[in-house]
């Protein structure tokens, strides 16, 4: 069953402390972002829809304190996890609780895109391999000289 956009819709209003947010569907649930960049999502991995916010190595301990619970899945019989965190049950009762956490979150997402800016870039196809040499097509050969008729003849 498709996620409804309600809940969403909600989270984003909730987040609205850290920026406009923009919620757009993801994998079966949604991605919230604010200025192009996720700072949440919102998924169903069998509890109902939750609130997943953006983590770093950082400031996870203060998810985890919280009694946050991490976005973990499971994809072809293997347990896979990612930086985001449900957030404390009152946080979701008001814009102003869930503000620090919000702030939280768009530290992280600015973070994650300073440091992919930083990373070197992998070469593509054109930089990896030197271009080949034009090869140069055979010159047509010069045409025959006309043997003149007095030479043919005498």
């Amino acid at each position: 069953m498709a996620a409804d956009s309600r809940f969403a819709d909600y989270c984003c209003e909730l987040l609205a402390s850290a920026g406009p947010c923009r919620a757009k569907r993801m994998f079966g649930g949604w991605g919230i972002s604010v200025d192009g960049l996720t700072i949440a999502i919102v998924a169903n991995l069998g509890g109902g829809e939750k609130l997943w916010l953006k983590a770093d190595d950082e400031n996870r301990r203060r998810f985890e304190e919280a009694g946050g619970e991490r976005f973990t899945y499971e994809m072809q019989g293997v347990p896979r996890s990612m930086n985001y965190y449900t957030v404390p049950e009152e946080a979701l009762e008001s814009v102003q609780l869930m503000a620090p956490w919000a702030r939280q979150a768009l530290a992280c997402a600015l973070k994650a895109q300073s440091a992919k800016a930083s990373r070197p870039r992998p070469a593509t196809k054109s930089q990896a391999k030197p271009a080949k040499p034009a090869t140069k097509r055979p010159a047509a050969p010069a045409p025959k000289a006309k043997a003149s008729r007095k030479s043919a003849k005498g």
